[in-house]
């Protein structure tokens, strides 16, 4: 018994941020974000859109592509570091609105590497007896950004996606996930204030401390590390080789960061799902808003072997191989 993707959804705001916007803000350019990051433009939510806004439209498309009623649901987890709130769980709050009345909810919080977190809980859960796990990573990163920051603001964006798990007795469905941390390296992307470290205060707004903090250039070179190490670490568990790979839909942070992963593998770039051009790194939404774009254009086909892994906050990455 293992858990297997039924359906996926995504959403996006309908705001659309470019890069020549940007260059009215801050001292940027388009040809210089492009050249590194690989972004386009990116989406914003709109004044008094939220986390479970977004997630909640990622969740019904999900359920309507899995043909499972939201009343059916065990479970529903939400990885999110842009919740409505401190509490209640945004999981809650969308499993109040898609009526889903026997579901138990709950968050998840692993930043960029949420949604892999995410559906490695949901397939255990899939293993222990349920009958239908709502994975959702949805992400307003716009809240968490300082718009005269260069460094942070031209890469982030807003957005959601969604999949349906469910139990599968043959091959098909997730065959392992790898799910990694290391909190020594904490301080290379966080958000200092806000929580019970650093409260709420005008101090703490005063020094910018509610905005994301992150070092590039340390970021980039454990990045392409720790992805290229778990990407074989699942390709060895599964007894699989680089080429076996039908698709690779990876966290949408960097394409120089994607490239380099890519060419370490020895992975053909046009097995490689990008859609950061167009929404930038929507964080936790990465992944599920490019693996529901990629069933829905025809990409993934049943049988069909995918690897998805990202990298983030924590510091944590993580990996997970799919038989569609």
């Amino acid at each position: 018994m293992r858990g297997r993707i039924a359906g996926t959804g995504s959403y996006v705001p309908e705001r659309v941020l470019t890069n020549a916007e940007l260059e009215r803000m801050v001292a940027t350019s388009d040809t210089w974000i492009f050249e590194r990051t690989g972004i386009r433009e990116r989406r914003i939510a709109a004044p008094g859109e939220t986390c479970s806004d977004l997630g909640t439209r990622a969740a019904e498309r999900a359920l309507e592509a899995a043909g499972v009623a939201a009343a059916d649901l065990d479970l529903i987890l939400v990885a999110t570091c842009t919740g409505d709130a401190p509490l209640p769980s945004t999981a809650c709050l969308i499993q109040q609105r898609l009526g889903a009345v026997r579901a138990a909810a709950c968050d998840l919080s692993a930043a960029c590497c949420g949604f892999v977190y995410a559906l490695g809980v949901g397939d255990a859960f899939v293993k222990t007896g349920s009958r239908h796990v709502l994975v959702i990573g949805a992400e307003v990163m716009s809240m968490l950004m300082d718009w005269t920051d260069r460094g942070t603001c031209i890469l982030f964006g807003d957005g959601a996606g969604a999949v349906v798990l469910s139990p599968s007795e043959g091959e098909r469905g997730i065959l392992s996930s790898h799910l990694h941390s290391d909190g020594n390296l904490w301080d290379l992307i966080c958000v200092p204030g806000g929580g019970s470290r650093i409260p709420p205060s005008e101090k703490m707004l005063a020094e910018g401390l509610q905005y994301m903090k992150m070092k590039g250039n340390e970021t980039f070179k454990v990045a392409v590390k720790t992805l290229e190490e778990v990407a074989r670490e699942a390709l060895s568990a599964n007894q699989l080789a680089v080429e076996d790979l039908d698709l690779y839909v990876p966290h949408q942070a960097n394409l120089r960061i994607i490239t380099a992963v890519a060419e370490r593998l020895g992975l053909p770039m046009e097995k490689v799902v990008l859609n950061m051009d167009r929404y930038g790194n929507t964080s936790a939404a990465s992944i599920p808003l490019a693996l529901d774009e990629a069933v829905r254009g025809g990409r993934v086909k049943a049988g069909s072997l995918v690897m998805i892994e990202a990298f983030g906050s924590g510091l944590t990455w993580a990996s997970a191989v799919i038989r569609w």
